[in-house]
């Protein structure tokens, strides 16, 4: 990989506010550019707001649409990949927790949340692929809150040969620090165990459904070592650099690059 400098945004995300939520990432967007970062990660269904009911429904949105249309002008216009998570209706009517990857020209990703958590299940579909993507010689995964509790979807983006996983979550309830503390059970795992960086950020404050969102993100590197992180629970952009020597010195090491030994022929 080549060193590459990303934004991770904490955010408040009202449900079905979509206009408003637009509106809250430009102010993000130019101030990820001006610090230099090629890619800034919004939270999970931060343009839709997160929520379990069916109210949902009447929030979701096409891909493509006049959603991804403004995120594609946007990306072009600022010269950023833009990562932003919204709810996508079908046109037979289904609904996914989706992650868009817009870049500026013009092309658009989407990632469909794979595990759902019980109380989503009743509302959401589960997607059914792993897509891997590429900006700048990086490769890299999404995965989205819930997902990032089963290892196997970690070891298999490694096998995709990604660098980095973004992992934006819509995760309620407790403070920051409480929520971190949660969070660095699995998450350096995650880093620690296929040397890649791991990149989360939280939506934060009042859904206005009822689900209050604590605020807080993490950057980790490969050795499952914590880059920076924000735990003040109000909204804020964190700016770091994931640096390919870091990356090269983990994977080059005999005894702390764990991936290329494991035993394939036996799981």
């Amino acid at each position: 990989m080549k060193n590459i400098r990303i934004g991770a945004v904490i955010s408040n995300s009202p449900v079905g506010e979509i206009r408003q939520n637009l509106e809250n990432m430009l102010k993000w967007i130019p101030e990820a550019k001006a610090g230099g970062a090629a890619v800034i990660c919004f939270p999970e269904l931060n343009i839709t707001g997160y929520s379990t009911r069916r109210d949902i429904f009447d929030a979701a949105q096409p891909i493509p649409g006049a959603v991804t249309d403004e995120l594609c002008n946007l990306s072009i216009s600022e010269n950023i990949v833009i990562l932003a998570g919204m709810a996508e209706k079908t046109e037979n009517q289904k609904i996914y927790a989706s992650h868009l990857v817009v870049g500026p020209k013009g092309d658009i990703g989407v990632y469909r949340k794979l595990h759902l958590a019980p109380p989503e299940r009743g509302i959401y579909t589960p997607g059914n692929k792993i897509p891997v993507f590429k900006i700048q010689e990086i490769k890299f995964g999404i995965q989205l809150c819930y997902d990032a509790h089963f290892p196997e979807l970690s070891t298999y983006m490694t096998s995709k040969q990604v660098d980095v996983i973004f992992i934006p979550h819509a995760s309620p309830r407790g403070k920051p620090s409480e929520k971190h503390e949660s969070w660095m059970k699995h998450l350096p795992a995650r880093a620690y165990d296929n040397s890649i960086f791991v990149v989360a950020c939280n939506q934060t404050g009042n859904n206005n459904k009822g689900l209050n969102f604590p605020g807080n993100a993490v950057v980790l590197g490969p050795s499952g070592n914590v880059i920076t992180k924000a735990l003040s629970g109000n909204e804020k952009i964190v700016i770091a650099d994931l640096k390919a020597d870091e990356l090269e010195r983990v994977r080059n090491h005999e005894m702390r690059y764990f991936f290329p030994n494991k035993r394939s022929d036996l799981f």
